[in-house]
């Protein structure tokens, strides 16, 4: 296995640092526009595991708008997987790259959508992963892989939704993905403040997007954004959050494999974040049309210059790779699935993964939402190098068997496994 890793961000730096403890794979290209952050990353992994294991790891600078170049980069490295962990605004052009190239491909979050142009809270537009699929045909012709949403929601999520569907229910009623968490940011003199633990480009589209529902009845419909708040309880300390309805990539791909009656996505955003997206909305910084304003350009010729409002909103925030230091608490991803269990009975459970920020920095120098979102590819890419899971075509996670995912996911590490446990909580059915 010869990867193209694009992207050296804050996922694409944990990738990188939770790959270099494995051997699955003979080399590792990590690419970014910016060819110092993909220098940097390989030169932490130098630092931390030595020359040797840094020496299967390729520094180069890549423009992922850009799909020939993509093309040329894997065609240069002989590459087998493309990783893509980038913003999803450059799925087309990696996709495209990735295909002419005769690669395999993976990406965490998909191909945008477009909300319904008349109706758009209750009936969908196109859909998030709608190109994507399309384009199964090309992809099962070619003998090609591309395996979609593995990263943590979407990705293990999915796993755990395919895992309950197996071995746990014979019917289920309601997928839902819950994401919550006790995460706390602060300034050099101890107080709170807002800096968003992810990509604040893709959660402005993801929170502010209508909303996707499935249910068996109706199909996929929407709703407004932030709707249906309900009160969820995380494990391991976290406690109660409440979740409202998000735009999210589970509810697009769930009900392509899997029977349920019902799937949805609630995320626990909190009432500042939510103020601060509708702010942003209300303002129109949540656009990605460039507007012309004065300034200069890079090369300080003065004059109007075209920049996109969320641009610049992602650029005046701190970069969320580099607020871990300064950065408290955890981080759970799940899935509650509500049904009638193998024996029978009413049965209601939530599988989940929690992420502890001081594990994450201490082990990996890596915040914890990010490299939570990057453990699941890695374990992704090492199935497919042992022929453990396979396919062609454009496939989510839930088209493969859960359990050799999870059983490599919580084995120890002494004994070839990643060491990461994950949780299955009994809860009081309520049907």
């Amino acid at each position: 296995m010869r990867v193209l890793l694009i992207g050296a961000g804050g996922v694409g730096d944990a990738i990188a640092k939770i790959a270099a403890r494995r051997s699955f794979y003979e080399v590792i290209v990590v690419s970014d526009y910016d060819e110092s952050r993909a220098e940097r990353t390989i030169a932490s992994i130098a630092a931390r595991h030595g020359a040797d294991v840094a020496a299967r790891f390729i520094a180069e600078q890549l423009d992922a708008s850009d799909p020939y170049g993509v093309e040329s980069l894997a065609r240069e490295h002989r590459i087998t997987h493309v990783m893509n962990a980038v913003e999803p605004k450059f799925v087309p052009t990696i996709f495209a790259g990735a295909l002419a190239a005769g690669a395999h491909y993976l990406d965490m979050a998909m191909s945008l959508s477009e909300p319904h142009p008349s109706d758009p809270h209750r009936r969908t537009g196109v859909k998030l992963g709608d190109d994507q699929f399309a384009q199964n045909p090309d992809w099962e012709q070619a003998g090609q892989l591309a395996l979609v949403g593995m990263g943590v929601e979407p990705g293990l999520s999915d796993v755990f939704a395919r895992y309950a569907s197996d071995h746990l229910f014979s019917e289920i009623d309601e997928l839902g993905t819950r994401d919550g968490a006790n995460l706390v940011v602060r300034d050099d003199d101890g107080n709170e403040i807002f800096a968003p633990s992810f990509s604040i480009w893709t959660t402005i589209e993801e929170c502010l997007n209508p909303p996707v529902i499935w249910q068996k009845e109706e199909g996929w419909f929407t709703t407004p954004p932030f709707s249906e708040p309900e009160v969820f309880v995380f494990p391991d300390g976290i406690g109660p959050v409440e979740c409202v309805n998000v735009e999210h990539e589970e509810v697009l791909l769930m009900p392509r494999w899997l029977a349920a009656k019902r799937v949805t996505f609630k995320y626990g955003l909190g009432a500042e974040f939510i103020g601060v997206l509708k702010t942003l909305h209300l303002l129109g910084l949540d656009s990605t049309t460039p507007l012309r304003v004065r300034g200069a350009d890079a090369d300080g010729v003065r004059g109007p210059v075209e920049v996109a409002p969320r641009d610049v909103v992602a650029a005046s925030l701190p970069d969320p790779a580099s607020i871990g230091p300064r950065m408290t608490g955890k981080t759970c991803a799940g899935v509650w699935v509500t049904g009638i269990g193998v024996d029978g009975q009413p049965r209601e459970v939530y599988l989940y993964h929690v992420s502890d920020n001081e594990w994450t920095m201490r082990e990996y120098d890596a915040q914890c939402v990010v490299w939570q979102t990057a453990l699941n590819p890695v374990i992704a890419l090492e199935l497919l190098a042992g022929g453990v899971w396979a396919g062609s075509g454009v496939l989510g996670p839930e088209a493969f068997d859960a359990a050799p995912f999870l059983e490599l996911m919580a084995r120890p590490l002494e004994e070839g496994g990643y060491g990461q446990a994950w949780g299955l909580e009994e809860r009081t059915p309520t049907r």
